[in-house]
């Protein structure tokens, strides 16, 4: 098995264990133990919690001697392997929260030059999204492609909105400008699951702002091995930085009207 493998199944294994904890505490009904981050509606529970301990502890038994950075840890680990893994323990919380059945772990490890190898478990589906850098992604194991589609008005595209209640003003104007130039819009609330959902041709293109490293560690790697171009979107303001994916014909006509100022 190749480093990049051996990597993979390291991060398939770490997310269908944290899937799997969290789907058990899903089934022993509502999280009790909520609290806020950046804004009110930035919610962590102690499912993130317990989920992010539980791949630290897998990650620090089979790889000792690599970083480590957590949505929830609240700070980098650096390592002396040159790798670090990148993870969101729960990605969609407030929808874990709600009930709603839109929620994933992503695992991804990275090295000097990005993304090594990256996996993203819906456990609500068991649906395991993977791949490493340079191979083909899978969905259960399976080849998976991205959409083609090269005509903006048949586009189906997904996107998320941010935290701040700013920013969501600024981004509902974008929305108001995109609407009506493409087939529909969808506004799930997982990042890592919009991006695998994307690269298996679900979607056809998709856009975030305020997205954070470990939202799209995983995500971004398997759009680009599924065939989509992957752009960052510039700061603007009111606007903060932001990812998008999209096969190579819609990438710049998205990207002129989402990239822009509100």
């Amino acid at each position: 098995m190749s480093e990049a493998g051996a990597l993979l199944e390291v991060a398939v294994d770490a997310a269908r264990m944290a899937g799997g904890l969290l789907l058990e505490r899903v089934r022993h009904g509502r999280e009790r133990a909520v609290s806020s981050k950046s804004t009110p509606t930035d919610l962590v529970s102690e499912a993130d919690l317990a989920s992010e301990r539980a791949i630290r502890e897998l990650l620090a038994r089979r790889r000792p001697d690599d970083g480590f950075v957590g949505e929830e840890g609240g700070r980098s680990e650096a390592g002396a392997s040159g790798l670090s893994w990148v993870v969101d323990p729960l990605d969609g919380t407030v929808n874990f929260l709600f009930g709603i059945p839109q929620w994933c772990v992503s695992v991804a490890v990275r090295d000097g030059e990005g993304t090594v190898a990256g996996a993203v478990y819906d456990p609500n589906r068991d649906e395991l999204f993977a791949a490493v850098r340079g191979g083909q992604p899978t969905l259960n194991g399976e080849a998976i492609v991205a959409s083609d589609r090269s005509d903006l008005p048949t586009a189906m595209v997904a996107t998320g909105l941010a935290y701040d209640a700013r920013v969501r003003a600024a981004q509902a104007k974008v929305l108001a400008r995109l609407v009506g130039r493409v087939r529909d819009i969808r506004r799930f609330g997982s990042a890592a699951l919009d991006l695998t959902w994307t690269a298996a041709g679900r979607y056809d293109a998709y856009f975030e702002r305020s997205v954070k490293q470990w939202d799209i560690a995983a995500g971004a790697l398997i759009c680009e091995r599924a065939g989509l171009r992957v752009l960052e979107l510039p700061v603007r303001e009111d606007l903060p930085w932001g990812i998008l994916v999209a096969p190579p014909a819609l990438a710049e006509p998205l990207l002129e009207l989402v990239g822009g100022p509100a």
